[in-house]
């Protein structure tokens, strides 16, 4: 039985590089992958070399990758751009006053069929039909500041 696993230790290589190939898909960090790539190698060596070359073959193949192929690809695959998402997304958009934004108090701005309850930055009046550009956003009430009129053409 011993002389079989020896013979096919290929085998156990292909089976830890499919563990490691899906255990990389629930973390997506290029860890993982490092070792399923040193169990690959080594499990190509299987047949060539024995049990102890094999293990260092896995273990330097793994190091190498870590130290140089994660960076690269990490590189390539992360964006330097943050997304933002929910009501953070909001800000910095264009909408039209729907209902007058009184001086010192609030009034509703329509952006993409929503309406949202809103402030002046400044606390000055803002007309009906006024296009206005999101400043912040607090909870549900936005702050919003008069678009300028050469900014206006849309």
């Amino acid at each position: 039985m011993i002389d079989y696993f020896a013979a096919n230790l290929w085998q156990a290589w292909a089976l830890l590089c499919i563990v490691c190939l899906i255990l990389e898909l629930t973390s997506g960090d290029f860890f993982i992958i490092c070792f399923s790539i040193g169990a690959f190698v080594a499990g190509c060596c299987s047949p060539f070399t024995g049990w102890v070359a094999q293990i260092l073959i896995f273990a330097v193949t793994s190091v190498l990758c870590l130290a140089f192929l994660r960076p690269l690809m990490l590189k390539r695959i992360k964006t330097k751009e943050q997304r933002v998402s929910n009501a953070d997304a909001i800000i910095g958009r264009i909408g039209r006053v729907s209902e007058t934004i009184v001086e010192g108090g609030h009034g509703r701005v329509a952006i993409d069929g929503d309406d949202w309850k809103a402030l002046s930055h400044d606390g000055a009046e803002i007309a009906k039909g006024e296009p206005v550009e999101v400043v912040s956003i607090e909870s549900i009430i936005i702050t919003v500041r008069p678009k300028p009129k050469a900014e206006n053409i849309q």
